[in-house]
C-alpha cells in the first residue's frame, strides 16, 4: 500500500513566484496548497494539516514569522522553512532562533529549494522524498557494529548532563547552526555526534573537521575541494569537506582557531550554501548542516578582532554549553564504569573492579583535563593493576600540564581543587588572592609551556599536541610570554632566557 504524498503550503505574495514554487513541488510528487496572505494561510491550517509550510519573510498583512508563531504556540506537527531577501542574514538568524527548520534565500535557487523541501518532509508524517543511496552509513555503521550512539553516548544522569541532552533533542530536529562551547576534554565532538543522529540527517555522513590542524595555505582546498591543475600536486579533481557532508552534518571542531582570511570565506559558503572549488570558476550548491565547537571565548574574540562578528553570529544561532567535569562529579561512578568497560575491552583484559577507595582517589584529582584526563588515569590504572581491583595513583602525573605549578613570587599556588570551586581543599582553608592576576596566570602559563618544551625537545609540534592545542596558538603563545628556544635566531645556547 502506498503512503499518501506529503502536503505542503507555500505562502508568497507574488503570483509568478507561487506558480513556480507550486510547479516544482508537483514536479516532485508533492500535494500544493499555496495563500498570497498571513490571513489566507491561517485559514487553510485551521481547515486543514500539512507536512511542511514554506513562507516568505515579507508578505502583505504581515510577515512570515507570524505563522511561524503560531505553528509553535499551536504544538503544530509542521515544520516551517522561511524565505527571506537576499543577504538578510539577520532575518534568517531570527527565523531558525525562533524555531524554523530552515531558510531559503530569495531569488531562490530550485536545487536548493527541493532539497531543503525533502529534508523539512522527513519524519513529519509524509512521504520523504527520494535520497541518493548511500553504502554503509554512519548510522548503519554503528547500528551494525552493536555500538551505542547518539545520546546513549554521553553518560552521566546530572542536572548538568540531562540539560544538555534536553538541548541536543530540541536543536536537532531543525537545520539551525549549533555552535557546542566547553573545555577542552569535555566531549565536544560527542555531543556534535549525537546532535547528527538524533536529526533526520543521521542516515547521512557526518564529517568531522580539525580547524586547528589544517596548514593555512591548505584551508580553502581541504573545506572546499579543487580542480586538476589548481596548485602544485593537484593531478585530479577532489572534493572538499563541504561536498563529502553533503545531505549530512559538518562539524567544525575548534572552529575558533580558523584564520580571519578564510573566515571570510567559510562565511559566504554558509550563507550561499555553496562553495567553489580551487582552480574552478563555477560554484556547486551544497546540503550541509554546519555545527561548530570551540573551547576559546568566541564573543570575546570578536572583540578583540580575532573572530568575524557576523560569522559568529551565523554559527551561534543555537549553542550547547557542556559543563567541565568538575561541576558534575556525580557523574564519576557512570563515567567510570563506561571508560573502564571500554578501555578493557579494547585491551582484551576483564573489566577491573571500582573499588570506593579508587573512585575517592579519582575525586581528589583536580580533573582540569576534564573526561580526556580522567581516561587517561583510568587507562594507566588498568595497565599498571597486577590485581583484579583497581588502584589509582594519587596527584597528576609527573610532567603534566595539569599539575600545580610550584609558587612563584608573582602569586601562591591554589590549592588542589580550590580554584575550580570544587569544595576538595581544605575546610576553612584560605587561598591568598594574588595582586596582579594577569601577571601571575602569564607566569604560570609560561612555567608550563617550558617544561612541556624541554620535555619534547622543544619540538613545538609534539608539545602543542602533549597540551592539546593547536602549533599557531603554541607559537602565539611562545612570542607573547617571550620564550627563547632553539628556533630564535637570537636564542642563547644553554636556552638561560627560559
Amino acid at each position: 500500500m502506498t503512503a499518501p504524498a506529503a502536503t505542503i503550503l507555500v505562502v508568497d505574495d507574488e503570483p509568478d513566484l507561487r506558480t513556480l514554487y507550486e510547479l516544482t513541488l508537483l514536479r516532485e510528487g508533492y500535494r500544493v496548497e499555496t495563500a498570497a496572505t498571513v490571513e489566507e494561510a491561517r485559514r487553510q491550517l485551521q481547515e486543514r494539516r500539512f507536512d511542511a509550510v514554506i513562507t516568505d519573510m515579507r508578505l502583505p498583512d504581515g510577515f512570515g514569522m507570524e505563522l511561524l508563531q503560531d505553528l509553535r504556540q499551536q504544538k503544530r506537527r509542521e515544520r516551517c522553512v522561511v524565505m527571506t531577501a537576499y543577504g538578510s542574514a539577520e532575518n534568517a538568524v531570527e527565523a531558525l532562533r525562533s524555531g524554523a527548520f530552515d531558510y531559503l534565500t530569495k531569488p531562490v535557487d530550485l536545487k536548493q529549494f527541493r532539497s531543503v523541501v525533502a529534508s523539512a518532509v522527513q519524519g513529519s508524517g509524509g512521504v520523504p522524498a527520494p535520497r541518493s543511496p548511500r553504502a554503509g552509513t554512519a548510522a548503519q555503521q554503528s547500528a551494525a557494529a552493536g555500538e551505542p550512539s547518539g545520546l546513549e553516548r554521553l553518560v552521566g544522569e546530572s542536572e548538568a548532563m540531562r540539560n544538555v541532552k534536553q538541548r541536543i533533542g530540541k536543536v536537532a530536529r531543525s537545520m539551525a547552526p549549533v555552535l557546542i562551547r566547553g573545555e577542552s576534554g569535555t566531549g565536544k565532538e560527542l555531543v556534535a555526534r549525537a546532535v547528527h543522529a538524533s536529526s533526520q540527517r543521521a542516515d547521512g555522513p557526518l564529517v568531522a573537521v580539525n580547524c586547528g590542524a589544517i596548514p593555512e595555505n591548505l584551508l580553502e582546498a581541504e573545506f572546499f575541494g579543487a580542480r586538476k591543475g589548481s596548485y602544485t600536486g593537484a593531478n585530479a579533481d577532489r572534493d572538499g569537506y563541504f561536498q563529502a557532508a553533503r545531505g549530512g552534518t559538518l562539524f567544525l571542531d575548534e572552529i575558533g582557531d580558523l584564520p580571519l582570511s578564510m573566515q571570510a570565506k567559510l562565511l559566504r559558503a554558509i550563507q550561499e550554501r555553496s562553495v567553489r572549488p580551487l582552480g574552478s570558476t563555477q560554484e556547486e550548491t551544497v546540503d550541509v548542516r554546519i555545527v561548530s565547537a570551540t573551547h576559546r571565548d568566541l564573543a570575546a574574540d570578536v572583540q578583540a578582532g580575532r573572530f568575524r562578528q557576523d560569522l559568529y553570529y551565523r554559527l551561534n544561532v543555537i549553542e550547547i554549553v557542556i559543563p567541565p567535569l568538575r561541576e558534575r562529579r556525580e557523574d564519576l561512578p557512570a563515567l567510570c564504569a563506561a571508560l573502564l568497560d571500554r578501555i578493557a575491552g579494547e585491551a582484551g583484559l576483564p573489566v577491573p573492579a571500582l573499588t570506593a577507595q579508587a573512585l575517592a582517589a579519582l575525586g581528589r584529582h583536580p580533573l582540569t583535563g576534564n573526561v580526556r584526563e580522567l581516561e587517561n588515569l583510568l587507562h594507566r590504572a588498568v595497565a599498571l593493576s597486577d590485581a583484579e581491583d583497581l588502584h589509582i595513583e594519587e596527584g597528576p602525573p609527573p610532567g603534566s600540564a595539569a599539575a600545580p605549578a610550584p609558587r612563584t613570587a608573582a602569586g601562591p599556588a591554589p590549592a588542589d581543587g580550590a580554584a575550580e570551586g570544587t569544595g576538595d581543599a581544605h575546610p576553612g582553608a584560605t587561598v591568598p588572592l594574588p595582586t596582579d592576576l594577569q601577571g601571575w596566570l602569564d607566569q604560570q602559563e609560561r612555567e608550563i609551556l617550558v617544561r612541556a618544551l624541554r620535555e619534547h625537545g622543544f619540538n613545538r609540534t609534539a608539545t602543542a599536541a602533549r597540551l592539546g592545542i593547536s602549533l599557531r596558538q603554541i607559537r602565539y603563545r611562545i612570542d607573547r610570554l617571550a620564550i627563547a628556544t632553539p628556533q630564535d635566531d637570537d636564542a642563547p645556547e644553554d636556552h638561560a632566557a627560559c
